[in-house]
């Protein structure tokens, strides 16, 4: 090999010792555990793959997403696993699919935990390196051992018991009583003469619901919806809940809250390896971004809600410059499913998005097994270590436990995370191809792409959502879909090539059975 090198040119020499350098400088940080590197992982809620400008969104402008994105691995093929929240969170936290384990789909707010306390888990594999972790922001993983439980007291086990040192959180989802912050095991601002009380089955407490008085609510809920039980602060919920009143916490704080909360992590532990986990809310329903960011997008509120994501990120990275820690940060930005406009409430979301696109040229979105349902804005930046590039890589939230594993060197056991692939080379821009297999979770439906193909199962249910406007990807028949030539997966191609189809079939019932 230097025998080549001899015939090179003094330009294209220096070339090849930026090049050795660079994988040098990733490997030392790979296999030195003296050099660990922070990593934030900033997860956005009902974000599309178009509503981000530098995946070529119209409409809407996220200069610091853009930026994040200009400074690291733009992933055109990064998926979560499942095109609603709660499996995708699951899947990020465990290394495993989600529809292996029953009881994963979408939680009401007074679930019980659903991540095992006694398996490797993504914060749990920090810690035990020796980082510092923490959780800001939405949770919806469930809570304590049982649905019932004394929302006055300790709640646990929760993010603490998988991992977490330090917890800010709201239980489940905005749309979903208990409206409240938990801060480790407790709800903040409890007044023990108000207890606080949470019911799923039937109304509790003499609170007003949106079914009943709509006349106080702020926000209207959409019909069929089921967002119109509890209302707190002008908005009808999902769930019943009386007491709490000091406890509550305005929408309109959330983000700023969130944001302080994971900022004082940030500075208290700068001079620590540490591992934050910052869910953002945005721009999952109900929209009440702050009033700086109402009306500023033009599109209603929930551009004005990716705005104040857009915002949030840039105050972390600002954060991160100004503490000196940037170059030492590894952050991975993405989102838990695809977008939705009309989700639970009357916010202009459908009328004004008009001429923008929240999924691209991607069909389906939230809920859907069609690509818009799981494909995602996927970001990772890595300063000084990752070269600024878009990568067309094929990779997956549910493969983040095995390769930050491998980034720091800390084995996990046999049994855990069995779906999770070690593609660091990938997400360090050091090749191009990821995983070559994925399979994708729709609402109630299962897809398999590998190399390119994607295979998506016969399901006799509805095709289209008329409530939230996607199509949900179901068909009778089956369906096959070149996606390396197709994204958009206008061609069905099952008729024309059946043995592609029994090939992806058969893998596809094969990992069913691998539980």
């Amino acid at each position: 090999m230097l025998q080549n090198h001899v015939v090179m040119n003094k330009g294209l020499l220096a070339a090849a010792i930026i090049t050795i350098s660079f994988s040098a400088r990733a490997q030392i940080k790979r296999t030195n555990p003296k050099v660990q590197p922070n990593v934030i992982c900033i997860y956005a809620d009902d974000l599309g793959y178009g509503d981000v400008s530098s995946y070529s969104a119209t409409g809407v402008h996220t200069p610091n997403i853009d930026k994040l994105a200009a400074s690291g691995i733009r992933f055109t093929n990064g998926h979560c696993t499942s095109a609603t929240c709660t499996p995708s969170r699951y899947a990020l936290m465990t290394g495993k699919y989600p529809w292996r384990k029953k009881g994963t789909g979408i939680l009401p707010g007074d679930a019980a935990l659903i991540i095992p306390t006694d398996k490797t888990t993504l914060p749990k594999l920090f810690k035990q390196s020796g980082y510092h972790t923490a959780i800001v922001g939405k949770w919806h993983l469930g809570l304590g051992e049982t649905v019932a439980k004394n929302w006055n007291g300790e709640i646990k086990p929760g993010p603490k018991e998988v991992g977490f040192d330090y917890s800010f959180i709201f239980p489940a989802t905005a749309d979903r009583v208990p409206t409240v912050f938990l801060e480790n095991h407790q709800v903040i601002a409890l007044d023990t003469k108000d207890p606080i009380e949470v019911n799923y089955e039937h109304k509790i407490g003499d609170d007003p619901t949106g079914k009943d008085h709509p006349e106080l609510l702020k926000l209207q809920s959409s019909p069929g919806q089921g967002h119109n039980q509890t209302i707190v602060n002008g908005i009808g919920r999902i769930g019943y809940m009386s007491g709490g009143k000091q406890a509550r916490w305005a929408d309109e704080e959330l983000s700023p809250t969130f944001l302080a909360k994971a900022e004082d992590f940030i500075r208290e532990n700068q001079h620590h390896p540490f591992f934050l986990y910052y869910a953002l809310t945005e721009p999952h329903v109900p929209r009440m971004p702050a009033t700086r960011f109402k009306g500023k997008s033009g599109l209603g509120l929930r551009g004005d809600a990716i705005l104040q994501l857009d915002w949030a990120v840039g105050e972390i990275m600002n954060q991160l410059k100004s503490l000196g820690i940037e170059k030492n940060t590894l952050v991975v930005f993405s989102s838990d499913n695809g977008p939705v406009l009309d989700d639970g409430y009357q916010d202009d979301a459908v009328e004004k998005f008009k001429g923008h696109a929240p999924a691209g040229i991607l069909r389906g979105g939230k809920y859907s097994v069609l690509e818009g349902g799981t494909r995602i804005p996927f970001i990772i930046s890595w300063p000084g270590v990752i070269k600024p590039q878009v990568s067309p890589a094929m990779v997956s939230q549910v493969d983040l436990l095995a390769s930050f594993a491998a980034l720091i060197n800390h084995p996990i056991p046999a049994g855990d995370a069995t779906d999770s692939e070690n593609v660091l080379n990938a997400l360090l821009g050091e090749t191009q191809k990821g995983r070559s297999q994925l399979i994708e979770q729709g609402l109630n439906n299962l897809a398999i792409v590998k190399d390119g193909w994607k295979y998506i199962t016969p399901n006799n249910g509805e095709t289209y959502m008329p409530l939230v406007g996607i199509e949900t990807g179901n068909l009778s028949e089956a369906q096959l879909y070149n996606l390396n030539e197709d994204p958009a997966e206008k061609n069905n191609l099952a008729a024309k090539y059946p043995e592609k189809v029994k090939e992806l079939a058969t893998l596809l019932d094969a990992a069913r059975q691998n539980k």
